[in-house]
């Protein structure tokens, strides 16, 4: 089925804008699921660390849902609907389910660095993906957002390189 957009004065074809659309969608679905796994980190870290962790994980939940008010926002731009609903975003997720049973700041960090990882690579392919259909605009959002992931990738694994 396919979804009707909504009018807009951007010189974009429909057909690139439809394809942008789907491509930011299944970015937000995935960047709103990797928020909310760093809230769960957040939530219920324990140990030596948990205060820094606790802390780090909070910051990196506000930094992507930055990320997803970014991407949201570009697919209505372009006469499309956001779609950011729970039910949308587990089905539509590019990644694992985070474990429920993790504890230890040690879990939590390897188990964030993993869905970050996956995250960022899922960017940098958006960026491909929009550079082929023509959106330097969508493929510039996706090199900051890839960037962005990056940074808390390195702040999330510092803390696995300790040798603590």
């Amino acid at each position: 089925m396919k979804m009707k957009l909504h009018e807009t004065r951007n010189d974009l074809k429909e057909k690139t804008r439809r394809a942008i659309i789907n491509l930011l969608n299944q970015q937000l679905a995935c960047v709103i699921d990797l928020g909310l796994q760093a809230k769960q980190a957040h939530w219920n870290v324990k140990g030596p660390h948990f205060i820094g962790l606790h802390e780090l994980f909070d910051k990196v939940a506000e930094e992507l849902e930055e990320f997803s008010d970014g991407i949201a926002e570009r697919a209505v731009e372009l006469g499309g609907i956001a779609l950011g609903t729970i039910q949308v975003v587990s089905k539509n997720s590019c990644l694992e389910a985070y474990p429920l049973s993790l504890v230890s700041g040690r879990e939590h960090i390897s188990a964030l660095s993993g869905a970050l990882a996956k995250f960022g690579a899922g960017a940098r392919e958006a960026i491909d993906s929009a550079v082929k259909v023509g959106d330097a605009d969508t493929a510039d959002l996706f090199t900051e957002v890839s960037r962005g992931v990056d940074k808390l990738l390195w702040m999330i694994e510092a803390h696995l390189q300790a040798q603590d």
